[in-house]
């Protein structure tokens, strides 16, 4: 027996899924009780760790999904909440839900159980509800870590499997000959990406949805992808994994990204409630923009500027939904005044824009797409060098910068440095004087000519090098002895 996953067969993938790869690929679903090792499957095969993992049951709730490559074949592979019987629960039915819903759109259904806990009534039940799906069906029984332990899986027959795969998802032992016959009852399909899509995924825009719990972010997921995506409920931190969503909008490519609630630190005390945040910081990292949804019947706190305000330091675009507007008092939906009320405590939000709706009804939503392309290439903007200097040159001549310590600075050239976010380096003597309110003051200067809404804009000085008498300017090597 093969004892771990080779790198040839299993090969990581970086990438997330595309919309072209919901449209092309296969799809496997990971299907069991709470607590039999999905979760920890599925962060060996995609060579990732996006599933979160805990000893205790329950802790995936909605699907989660990624890319596996193996034996030569690409396909989806969704994770899914453990699957329990008890109908008093309401994120208990919906994670039940999610976990048929995905085996019902799989080509495959790899079922789970615990080989250490032993055949349970419930796993009868589950194999018997996947059968009537008519999809090809493979038993892997987990945590069977070692040679001795193999004897477990035995029981796990008398489900009716023709075979039965012992595995240990935390060690890889299985893994390849499970992988073998999950490839082989793949439908073939052209699961080659085309150049055009590798392409577009390079252009894809990914947008994290961020905010406190219970604000409406999954709701706001689930409208904007038209389907139930996200388990919604009226109990704080239901969400817990970033859940990834690849779409396509008039020939854009998005991916969404849903992210647990993030509240004030004093009272992030559960372990599970710490790693949610992290993963949901993590998410926000790896987007170009933040969505952050506010709640319109409190308002903006101040945990809601922490969120904006970690994204803006980051580097993120940004823009503001003030969700639950159709809740606000009709008398008292007034978006310029709420707006100016945000922007008077808070104005670094003056760039952000502000959107009001409710994603429960669908008020308002559609509007984000126009203002997250906007942002987005406010992201991405490159300012022509000619028009950059020209800025800069009729700003410093309006108003000169401030001397310090009897020496005024003087403003060269400038050149961008980078985008996302853009960022302007400007040349001068003695440009490390530069007090920060003359900084924001070009800054001003430069956003009031180059479309940069929502976008942080980031200012840095350098000293210009004088030149020797030979017309060169010093090595790295020859500064160094100067200074000495």
């Amino acid at each position: 027996m093969r004892t771990a996953v080779s790198a040839e067969r299993v090969q990581r993938d970086e990438a997330l899924p595309s919309a072209e790869d919901f449209a092309r690929l296969p799809v496997v679903a990971l299907v069991g009780r709470p607590n039999t090792g999905k979760s920890t499957l599925f962060n060996r095969l995609t060579r990732t760790r996006r599933a979160l993992v805990a000893p205790q049951p329950g802790v995936t709730r909605d699907r989660n999904v990624g890319t596996v490559d193996s034996s030569g074949r690409r396909f989806l592979l969704f994770d899914t909440g453990g699957f329990e019987e008890s109908e008093d629960e309401e994120i208990g039915r919906a994670v039940r839900g999610q976990a048929v819903m995905a085996a019902e759109q799989a080509d495959v259904v790899v079922a789970l159980v615990d080989g250490r806990a032993g055949l349970a009534a419930l796993d009868r039940a589950l194999l018997d509800r996947l059968r009537s799906l008519d999809r090809p069906l493979l038993l892997a029984v987990n945590k069977i870590d070692r040679d001795q332990h193999e004897s477990l899986a035995a029981e796990f027959y008398s489900l009716g499997a023709e075979r039965v795969y012992p595995i240990s998802a935390e060690h890889g032992r299985g893994i390849d000959e499970l992988m073998d016959d999950v490839v082989a009852q793949l439908p073939e399909r052209d699961d080659a990406p085309a150049e055009h899509e590798i392409a577009a995924d390079a252009e894809r825009i990914a947008v994290a949805v961020i905010g406190r719990p219970n604000v409406g972010k999954s709701s706001l997921v689930n409208r904007l992808v038209g389907y139930e995506r996200s388990i919604v409920t009226n109990i704080p931190g239901t969400t817990r994994d970033p859940l990834d969503t690849p779409i396509s909008r008039e020939g854009r490519e998005y991916l969404l990204v849903d992210t647990a609630g993030i509240r004030r630190r004093p009272r992030v005390q559960q372990h599970l409630e710490r790693a949610s945040v992290v993963r949901a910081f993590r998410a926000l990292e790896r987007a170009h923009v933040g969505v952050m949804v506010i709640d319109a019947i409190e308002g903006l706190t101040e945990q809601d500027a922490r969120v904006a305000g970690y994204a803006w330091e980051r580097g993120r675009g940004l823009v503001v939904v003030v969700n639950k507007w159709d809740a606000v008092q009709r008398g008292e939906r007034d978006r310029h005044s709420f707006a100016k009320r945000a922007e008077e405590r808070f104005p670094s939000l003056a760039v952000v824009p502000m959107l009001f709706m409710s994603a429960l009804t669908g008020r308002g939503v559609d509007k984000i797409w126009e203002v997250i392309d906007e942002v987005a290439a406010s992201h991405r903007l490159r300012m022509p060098t000619p028009e950059l200097n020209r800025v800069v040159q009729d700003a410093v001549r309006r108003q000169a910068p401030p001397a310090q310590r009897g020496r005024r600075p003087r403003l060269l050239y400038a050149v961008q440095t980078a985008t996302a976010p853009p960022t302007v380096t400007i040349f001068g003597t003695s440009a490390e004087r530069v007090p920060e309110a003359y900084r924001r003051y070009l800054l001003n200067q430069l956003r009031e000519v180059f479309p940069l809404r929502g976008t942080p804009l980031r200012l840095s000085f350098r000293a210009r090098e004088r030149k020797s008498d030979d017309g060169t300017r010093p090595t790295p090597r020859q500064r160094g002895r100067k200074r000495r």
